[in-house]
């Protein structure tokens, strides 16, 4: 069977940057919904008519990838607004009440903690980078109804989603 959108593609992947450094290597596979949220649409496009064992290797610039970093993006807020248990890592959908309206779409990670501020980058991880994503197709198989309803096959591995291009 060959990738078509509406399919679901098994993939295993490694990622560098530009430079050539490991980001991310997964050999054991995930499922990813073709044409839905799953993939980058660089990504999807280039694995249109691929099948199992096939292999592919995309170049991606950050517009193609998790977009340009976005200074305004960081904020700053007061440490009393968070939770006690706050630790550098932490993401947040929704920033607490009291925190400087962020961008609605953006997820929010604690990236610093100081006695009276915190601060928060809305950025993706991956935001500003140039990427190269070596892959290989597993397996292609039809997707479930689940997955076609949800146009993604990351239902039960919400941690799959490197592709996902929502991350912004």
């Amino acid at each position: 069977m060959k990738i078509t959108e509406g399919l679901v593609a098994t993939l295993s992947w490694r990622m560098t940057d530009s430079q050539g450094e490991l980001i991310d290597e997964n050999t054991a596979g995930d499922d990813f919904y073709v044409g839905g949220d799953d993939l980058l649409p660089r990504m999807a496009e280039q694995m249109i008519g691929k099948g199992a064992g096939d292999t592919g290797d995309i170049y991606l610039q950050p517009d193609d990838a998790f977009g340009d970093y976005e200074p305004d993006l960081l904020l700053v807020e007061d440490r009393k607004l968070f939770p006690t248990e706050l630790e550098e890592g932490m993401m947040f959908e929704q920033l607490p009440e009291g925190c400087t309206p962020g961008d609605a779409d953006a997820f929010y990670t604690v990236t610093e903690i100081h006695e009276d501020k915190v601060l928060l980058d809305g950025n993706h991880p991956l935001a500003g980078m140039a990427l190269r994503i070596e892959y290989t197709v597993l397996d292609v198989r039809e997707a479930d109804p689940d997955e076609i309803e949800a146009q993604s096959a990351l239902l039960d591995n919400a941690d799959a989603g490197l592709f996902l291009p929502g991350e912004k």
